[in-house]
């Protein structure tokens, strides 16, 4: 699987070049007033996984390779951005070629960062982008609608396309998101060439202060904000900071602020889980590595993953789970115990499988 892209978008000087500095380590422009990020910043992060120090130590591996994912820090919107203000349809087109949005949402006050509507209202500040997302996807719609109407009167697909159509034109019109709507799997097939923005999985990401950090009474107002949407509790400007402390440094922090693990590590496991998705792994003696893909993901085809050929010649693939690997020591302890296994093409891919498939060219 190619690297998963994850929009970061909100309202300008609410931090997102803040966490995505934060995410990426880099060191973006942060600055005082709208539109300081005009063109995207792109950064490629690993995906912690301990696992894989592990199995170095035990393969005595080359190199490590971690699973990986895309985060792309997207200008700041303002109301009426699907006419045309602010950045409008640039930004815009940016989200469309992301697989999923963080929408950074606003919560801390500070008097030296200007808030472009001068008020703290997280509600306000999330209806202003969803209605422009809704706003870009009624758009679409009724462009699509002028084009299969004549179409649908002698194809069957173009009849299908333009009945769901209809449906979404409904919810959207109502200026509710299309993720709040529930689709079979064959109406998510027809909806995925049309790309629409308000389709696009999308976690809330409240920016609080550090002392909010540990109001649970306010993050549970805020929960009830975006129900049934996920959302998670960070401060951009703390973890920021946290990029440039050790690991030991990084856990006493933490444990002040009573926390068991940093935003950043909650919001690459709300990733994963929001997308459905799950990492197998491969060892030897020259690299160890971590291989995305979606869950309930058959053998040959996560075996693609690594090779279109390996699917293509699959025979079997020769299975060890980390959690015995690591109870019995070594492979050949794993093997005198009777725990690897061999699977075939209908095996569906656990999390902590070790893999070596067999295939024959």
């Amino acid at each position: 699987m190619s690297n998963i892209s994850c929009g970061i978008v909100g309202l300008p000087n609410v931090g997102k070049s803040s966490l995505y500095n934060a995410l990426t380590k880099n060191e973006s422009l942060v600055a005082n007033y709208p539109f300081a990020t005009i063109e995207p910043n792109v950064g490629i992060i690993n995906v912690p996984d301990e696992r894989l120090i592990k199995l170095q130590k035990l393969y005595q591996a080359e190199k490590i390779t971690y699973a990986n994912i895309k985060f792309v820090d997207i200008a700041g919107l303002v109301k009426g951005a699907s006419n045309g203000e602010g950045l409008g349809n640039k930004f815009l087109g940016h989200i469309k070629q992301v697989d999923m949005i963080l929408q950074v949402v606003r919560i801390f006050e500070d008097q030296d960062t200007i808030h472009v509507n001068n008020e703290i209202n997280p509600q306000n500040d999330m209806a202003i982008v969803n209605t422009e997302l809704v706003l870009t996807d009624l758009e679409q719609v009724n462009n699509q609608l002028n084009k299969i109407i004549k179409l649908a009167k002698n194809d069957k697909i173009a009849q299908n396309n333009l009945n769901l159509l209809l449906k979404i034109k409904l919810v959207l019109e109502k200026n509710q998101p299309l993720w709040l709507e529930k689709f079979s799997s064959d109406e998510l097939i027809l909806l995925k060439p049309f790309n629409f923005l308000t389709l696009k999985p999308t976690i809330y990401v409240f920016n609080l202060s550090e002392t909010d950090l540990k109001n649970l009474k306010k993050q549970e107002q805020l929960t009830n904000l975006v129900k049934p949407s996920k959302c998670l509790f960070l401060s951009a400007s703390l973890e920021n900071d946290l990029k440039n402390f050790n690991d030991n440094e990084v856990k006493q922090l933490l444990e002040d602020y009573k926390i068991k693990e940093s935003g950043l590590e909650i919001l690459i496991k709300q990733v994963y889980e929001t997308l459905n998705l799950q990492s197998f792994l491969t060892a030897g003696s020259k690299e160890v590595r971590a291989w995305t893909i979606n869950k309930n993901t058959l053998a040959p085809d996560a075996a693609a993953v690594i090779h279109n050929d390996f699917k293509k010649g699959f025979i079997v693939a020769e299975i060890i789970d980390y959690n015995d690997l690591i109870k019995f020591g070594s492979v050949i302890g794993v093997k005198q115990a009777g725990k690897i296994r061999i699977e075939g093409k209908d095996y569906i891919m656990q999390p902590n499988d070790i893999v070596n498939f067999r295939f024959n060219l």
